[in-house]
């Protein structure tokens, strides 16, 4: 998967590159599901979301150009696979995930596998964590039609955000930056995300 799907389609962030190489995929998606996982393609995971293309998250991981120190927010935990690489990455990693049951079931994977240095809670992604604020990395795996402004908030000067912008169909990524206390936005390229769910969680 590595080789084929991420390195030869032009990832060169080694550590993110490290991290696909050591978190076993096949871990976070269902029995039925686990000859698949290794594809180039979503998956389904439950409640209506899915496990990102491998690919996608390459991409998205190193738009965000992370260091060992970062503290790092999650927005939408789903299978926690994502999850899983960030704690390789990065320093801290804080995840909110809306559906409950994917939230308790992601926690109980990171758990059994020895991801440590993660905390997860249900709740409405848009609102970030505030808690653990500012976050000098911010990554949305589901698409929004605007910046949600509580995650901007959330965001430390210098801090970068990577997010699906768009209507259902079809989104772009966009990379932001936080400069001056203003979004700097850069447009990166197209994606197909579930759409974020906002408001309380139940």
């Amino acid at each position: 998967m590595v080789r084929t799907q991420i390195r030869e389609r032009g990832i060169r962030d080694q550590r993110v590159l490290a991290a696909m190489l050591e978190v076993p995929r096949h871990e976070f998606v269902q029995e039925s599901l686990q000859a698949d996982a290794y594809e180039d393609r979503p998956l389904p995971i439950g409640a209506g979301q899915t496990i990102s293309q491998p690919y996608i998250v390459a991409v998205m991981l190193e738009y965000l150009r992370l260091q060992p120190t970062d503290r790092v927010l999650e927005v939408g935990t789903g299978s926690g696979y994502v999850t899983a690489l960030l704690s390789r990455i990065c320093g801290e990693v804080y995840s909110v995930e809306r559906h409950a049951e994917l939230a308790a079931a992601a926690e109980a994977t990171l758990a059994r596998l020895g991801y440590s240095n993660v905390k997860i809670r249900a709740g409405d992604g848009g609102q970030g964590w505030p808690e653990y604020a500012p976050f000098d990395a911010i990554v949305v795996s589901a698409a929004t039609s605007e910046v949600p402004p509580a995650l901007f908030a959330q965001l430390r000067e210098g801090g970068r955000m990577v997010v699906p912008v768009g209507p259902s169909a079809s989104q772009q990524l966009q990379l932001i930056r936080k400069v001056n206390g203003q979004p700097e936005v850069q447009v990166m390229e197209g994606c197909r995300f579930v759409p974020l769910v906002e408001g309380e969680s139940g």
